[in-house]
């Protein structure tokens, strides 16, 4: 019974999207539905409810401030010509076709989302893609699809969200995900190919996804194992784009970059190397201190709460593209209104819904709804592993947030997978990567790249085809995952 009724949210939410509602008209549907379950089915007393508003309230802010500065750095963009520089540079180094797109969905947008996260990959690349021609509905899809790499999103939170609820190791973790995700970054890659091919060059055009698919997973995965699971995302994103414009140059073609295109990338440079310095500096920082207690040095609860503050707005993606945005629009003063405006009124559209999604499940999950579901899986058994994916899917699509997903599922799956006897690394890979992979199909980042790419209207033909696929990579996965737990 307890069950059945911890679905009814989820089974609100899917309702209301099928209807054609908007994001935020799901999310308030599905919390209607869970306010008098956590009353009268699932009773959570105030207190609870309030010490978890207090902890999930810093990852709502971040969530807030890393939107809303990734959709002004795409606007900015726009609004200054670097976008169309960018664009001009890669049709001419990667010649036009399905080549681009999946340097795109392989290599940039795996890279920026990897150190950015929270789906700024899909607002930087969806500008790119309309730039090279993709029709807007195109565009957004294909957009969405580059959010194949979210297990090491912003160098990994959720990833590590995971790992402390699991006790596996966070670089072991990182190696189990990566098995699964290859599952990702080829149905991603063939998808995009497919939709973008002329006709009669579907076949190669399959055959080029699968390669560059295979390429980013040899490279996440060997970055995991050889350097560490925080940076493995952007190295194999940087990898899989450098070797698409690699074999362009060897195949003959040209390779240039003006001074103007140059100029263009240094707003990246500083989002990208501006987050490696400061998570650098931290790490060395830490690796490196001594023990407490020196003479003259400020109590260790004081220094530690300080420094723990410093290193979340250093370390943070917002922070730096706030910078970037605002050195780009210095520089560009008569973009600064048109690019706000726009920024605003996207951002406006977007974050409710994507705080309502976060607000609903974290709700389900410290009312013990989320418990309660996978209680229910539990009762499979032997079946258990195929529908594990599928569950991690269904939580990652509701909180629009791999580290929410997490922070919900993990600790659940993690207890089932040791109740049954299960590999708890291969089964906490596989709900990792299942759950992020629900971010491309999440309502808000559809609502962010429909808007991006100026076709709000295709927003539902958009979701359905992003749902089709979830549902067929959730699919594939739940067999891997049966055959190898």
């Amino acid at each position: 019974m307890h069950a059945l009724a911890a679905v009814a949210p989820l089974a609100a939410v899917i309702l209301t999207l099928v209807l054609g509602r908007s994001s935020r008209t799901a999310a308030i549907a599905g919390i209607a539905v869970l306010v008098p379950l956590i009353v009268f089915v699932f009773p959570t007393p105030w207190p609870v409810i309030g010490r978890a508003a207090v902890e999930w309230a810093p990852v709502v802010t971040e969530v807030i401030l890393v939107l809303a500065g990734g959709i002004l750095f795409a606007e900015a963009g726009r609004f200054t010509g670097n976008q169309q520089r960018i664009t001009d540079w890669v049709t001419n180094s990667l010649g036009t076709g399905v080549v681009p797109v999946l340097a795109i969905v392989h290599g940039f947008t795996p890279l920026t989302e990897s150190l950015t996260g929270y789906g700024v990959g899909a607002a930087l690349a969806v500008p790119l893609l309309l730039g090279l021609g993709l029709p807007g509905k195109q565009a957004a899809i294909v957009g969405l699809l580059g959010l194949c790499a979210v297990p090491w999103g912003s160098m990994g939170p959720g990833t590590l969200i995971a790992s402390h609820l699991s006790g596996v190791d966070f670089d072991a973790l990182g190696v189990t995900t990566a098995i699964f995700n290859v599952v990702v970054f080829v149905a991603v890659g063939v998808t995009a190919a497919l939709l973008v091919a002329a006709p009669g060059h579907r076949a190669g055009s399959v055959l080029a996804a699968i390669g560059s698919a295979l390429a980013l997973s040899l490279a996440v995965f060997g970055a995991n194992v050889l350097i560490g699971t925080a940076p493995a995302g952007a190295i194999g994103g940087l990898t899989v784009l450098a070797l698409h414009i690699g074999l362009r140059a060897v195949r003959g073609g040209r390779v240039r970059m003006a001074a103007s295109v140059a100029r263009a990338f240094i707003p990246y440079a500083i989002v990208l190397c501006g987050m490696l310095a400061a998570t650098a500096a931290f790490a060395l920082a830490g690796s490196g201190s001594g023990p407490a207690g020196s003479a003259g040095a400020e109590p260790a609860g004081a220094r530690s709460a300080g420094e723990g503050v410093a290193q979340a707005i250093l370390t943070s993606p917002a922070l730096w593209l706030f910078v970037a945005t605002g050195v780009l629009l210095a520089l560009h003063r008569d973009a600064l209104r048109g690019a706000v405006r726009s920024a605003a009124g996207t951002w406006l559209r977007v974050a409710p819904a994507t705080v309502l999604f976060v607000a609903l499940g974290a709700l389900m999950g410290v009312s013990g709804m989320t418990e309660a579901l996978a209680g229910m899986l539990a009762r499979l058994g032997a079946g258990y592993p195929f529908f594990l994916p599928l569950f991690a899917s269904l939580i990652g699509f509701i909180t629009g947030s791999n580290s929410g997903a997490n922070a919900l599922g993990a600790g659940a799956q993690t207890d089932v997978a040791r109740a049954l006897g299960l590999d708890v690394p291969l089964a906490i890979g596989a709900h990792n990567a299942a759950a992020a992979t629900a971010m491309m199909a999440s309502p808000a980042r559809v609502e962010l790249a429909t808007s991006l790419a100026r076709v709000p209207d295709e927003r539902g033909s958009v979701q359905r085809l992003l749902l089709l696929q979830l549902g067929v990579i959730s699919l594939v996965m739940g067999g891997l995952s049966f055959l190898l737990l």
